[in-house]
């Protein structure tokens, strides 16, 4: 007999989904019998935060929704964190999760693994929660699921279904249809976009801003930013969108001096698929973000138009079918004489040699660090948690291509965020991906170097150990607080990482890493280089 377990598995296959992020347990066995004998690929995490950070990564990387089973109750809670990570990022996420059956929603009776109501507890991190209360419902919830990660702005969803539904029979739901129908986000309305393409045609030095609602629409973007000659600031989630070499593209953050002086000399500011939030552009939260020049907006959700700052022309629609529209058209006014004089070009290569000479000295020698990744893995990804080499690479890396550069440093902040994210987007990819790290975020999610050798993730690992929260332990002595709770007893890495199967070496932070890359990409395999920063680096070189 076919159950709606079952049934759910060859539903999500014809969604195209070809992994599922889980770990079993006695309430989703009926969901895992579905597995078996289906194409769909199963990877097992250590922890259900980790394995939706995986989802995370997976959905960066590949651009389509991440996919989770997990248990009621703990597994739920769990995973919480990683949702909230993805809802304030707009990643799409499926967490499809078990419940205590129906009858047993909420009675109190202390059934195992019982929430008081756990619909309600992960509606706050989903763009909607439902509980599946009859098995012909399941179709229609995952048709809606899928329409929110392919019109509107994507963002975790959560499905539950109570372990009688799970068992149910269901011979007499439809066979799914693949490809199935679901719903898309066309171009803005048309007379916005002659609006838009008015003012940008008029205007003599533009710019524009490009985040991560416009990774899928990049040759788009190069088209507008060459045919108005103007700079492309990217953000941290839109990095890459114009390649490194591109006379109008800019990796520098958007809080930095050098583009808050491009924005006032600017007399139009197009925003493209950006929140225009604080973590982008206002880093140092000194109020210095403001528009100088009149706003044009285009953003998939109606609400994030109006958000942060109000554009005199909302474009609301698909970053890459509104551009499209526009491109048909072209542009007209004074963006030919404009391009031809060069005055975007000159203004980009300004603002980067601000932007570089911004920088302090910690900070450029991470760059020339991530460079050093860059040429010896140029397709490779970096992956970031919350730490120094991040911050860094936030200020000014230039990514090689769209969906190469992510992390959770911004937003809403997850620790333990980088290894589990870069498993996931390698084993999407199939790809190589860098995984920077700090020592205590790093033992957040530490048994997932488990999970990376098992399922054959192409990993490295640079973890830069300083014995503790070391960012945390900065501020607090910024704000004379004296430091507590932020010096931690660490593990010895480079032999942990070897017993879970990893190649692992330590060296001194500072040291330059192209040797040690390139013999990585050599002998292959999952790589941990640990960065020591501590005092007694030399002594602990000098036992290695």
């Amino acid at each position: 007999m076919k159950t709606v377990g079952m049934y759910l598995v060859e539903l999500l296959a014809s969604y195209g989904v070809d992994t599922v992020f889980g770990i079993p347990g006695v309430h989703t066995v009926d969901l895992y019998r579905g597995l078996v004998d289906s194409s769909v690929r199963h990877v097992t995490a250590r922890h259900e935060q980790a394995l939706g950070f995986m989802a995370d990564g997976y959905a960066r990387a590949t651009g389509r929704p991440g996919v989770c089973f997990v248990i009621t109750g703990p597994g739920v809670t769990n995973m919480a964190t990683a949702m909230a990570q993805a809802y304030a990022d707009s990643i799409p996420m499926l967490v499809i999760s078990s419940v205590n059956a129906l009858g047993h929603l909420g009675s109190g009776n202390g059934h195992l693994h019982e929430l008081p109501d756990q619909r309600l507890f992960a509606s706050s991190v989903s763009e909607f929660s439902h509980t599946v209360t009859r098995a012909e419902e399941l179709p229609q919830v995952i048709a809606r699921a899928f329409s929110v990660f392919s019109s509107g702005r994507p963002r975790p969803v959560h499905i539950e279904l109570p372990l009688d539904v799970i068992t149910a029979p269901a011979g007499n739901l439809p066979a799914p249809v693949s490809p199935p129908p679901r719903a898309t986000t066309g171009p803005a309305a048309e007379q916005a976009i002659d609006r838009a393409r008015a003012l940008a045609g008029a205007a003599r030095a533009p710019m524009i801003f490009a985040g991560g609602g416009a990774l899928g629409a990049a040759e788009e973007v190069r088209w507008l930013a060459e045919a108005l000659d103007a700079p492309v600031v990217m953000t941290i989630n839109g990095r890459g969108i114009l390649p490194p070499g591109h006379a109008l593209a800019i990796s520098w953050s958007a809080s930095s001096k050098a583009v808050r002086d491009m924005m006032r000399a600017s007399d139009l500011i197009i925003a493209l698929g950006t929140e225009l939030g604080p973590t982008d552009y206002d880093l140092y939260a000194n109020g210095s973000f403001e528009m100088t020049a009149p706003l044009v907006r285009l953003d998939v959700d109606a609400q994030q138009l109006f958000r942060n700052a109000v554009p005199v022309v909302p474009l609301l629609g698909d970053a890459r079918e509104t551009l499209v529209a526009m491109r048909r058209t072209g542009l007209t006014g004074s963006a030919g004489a404009t391009r031809a004089e060069s005055h975007g070009t000159r203004r980009a290569a300004q603002c980067r040699d601000e932007g570089h000479r911004e920088l302090d000295a910690a900070s450029r020698r991470d760059l020339s660090l991530l460079e050093e990744v860059r040429q010896v893995f140029p397709e490779a990804s970096i992956v970031g948690d919350s730490t120094r080499m991040v911050y860094s690479g936030n200020l000014g890396y230039a990514a090689p291509r769209p969906r190469t550069w992510f992390n959770a440093s911004v937003g809403f902040g997850a620790l333990g965020y980088g290894l589990p994210a870069a498993i996931g987007a390698s084993l999407g990819s199939g790809r190589q991906v860098v995984c920077l790290a700090g020592d205590g975020g790093f033992q957040f999610t530490l048994a997932e170097l488990g999970t990376s050798v098992q399922h054959g993730a192409q990993v490295i690992v640079l973890l830069l150990n300083n014995s503790g929260y070391g960012e945390i332990k900065n501020a607090m002595l910024s704000r004379d607080v004296k430091p507590i709770g932020v010096d931690l007893h660490t593990p010895d890495f480079v032999a942990v990482a070897r017993a879970y199967g990893w190649n692992a070496k330590r060296v001194e932070d500072g040291t330059p890493l192209g040797k040690i890359l390139s013999q990585a990409r050599q002998q292959g395999g999952p790589w941990l280089i640990e960065l020591l920063t501590t005092e007694d680096s030399q002594k602990e070189l000098a036992l290695f």
